[in-house]
């Protein structure tokens, strides 16, 4: 029996260690829900993940290689008990090599880090989503010249991984201006910028890769992205797929609109 294709995801992974904090104004229990919620829409288990991060860039892309990458605690000023968070979950050394060599065969630069671990924009919402860290998972970073089109690339040139079961996520958040969460001045802004990403992700791949393009010129654009790194897994998500995208996620958060995207 074939093995159904997976689709590919840009989930928000919150603030920090926020889902293993308390929350008494509840800001993350959405969020929270969404992860929980994701594996139970999808075709069948899948059979390994790779995760884009915001956290990790590089010149060119790279892979994580390690059979059992241990956490990255890349948060500072949180409670004690946020720094034993762990999340032991097998390492894949050859899809890593797989699909560095996807990339290059696209003529994208790509390398196996066979000693980095997982930042906290991977074992945060994967300790959420999928708890027991028993599926085989590897990071894949983004590009530090931050070039939207490369990043549609790359995830073009990973698609064929769906087709093995592979799960794409790309992993950051669709707002994030950090001097805007929880100022209402941002709240208007951060709604244009979602309404039209959502319109560009719902076209086709070919008119979405365009439209994403112009991302930092598009209403409330670059005031929702000083810094476009958490924009980027979005690109690598996209590119995987030219089906329509469809917004399955969104709410205000800390008074800013955030949302998460699937491609079928």
């Amino acid at each position: 029996m074939a093995t159904p294709v997976q689709p590919s995801f840009f989930i928000p992974h919150g603030g920090g260690p926020c889902f293993f904090m308390p929350d008494p104004a509840g800001n993350w229990t959405g969020m929270e829900r969404f992860l929980k919620d994701l594996p139970a829409t999808l075709p069948e288990r899948p059979t390994a993940i790779i995760v884009v991060s915001g956290h990790w860039e590089t010149r060119g892309f790279a892979f994580t290689g390690a059979a059992r990458p241990p956490p990255i605690y890349d948060y500072g000023g949180f409670p004690p008990y946020t720094y034993d968070l762990r999340y032991d979950v097998p390492g894949a050394p050859a899809l890593a090599a797989r699909a560095a060599d996807l990339l290059r065969a696209a003529s994208l630069t790509a390398t196996v880090d066979p000693a980095r671990g997982l930042d906290h924009g991977v074992f945060i919402p994967l300790k959420v989503a999928f708890p027991d860290a028993d599926i085989p998972l590897i990071e894949m970073s983004v590009d530090r010249d931050l070039d939207p089109a490369l990043h549609v690339a790359a995830g073009r040139a990973l698609a064929a991984l769906r087709s093995d079961g592979v799960l794409i996520l790309g992993s950051g958040m669709s707002f994030h201006n950090m001097r805007g969460y929880g100022d209402p001045r941002a709240t208007a802004p951060s709604e244009e910028f979602d309404l039209w990403l959502t319109a560009a992700i719902a076209q086709p791949g070919p008119g979405r890769a365009e439209a994403l393009q112009g991302w930092a010129i598009a209403p409330g654009g670059r005031f929702s992205h000083p810094r476009e790194e958490h924009l980027l897994p979005l690109m690598v998500a996209a590119g995987a797929s030219e089906a329509p995208g469809e917004h399955v996620y969104g709410e205000l958060v800390l008074q800013t609109a955030i949302s998460g995207f699937r491609f079928d």
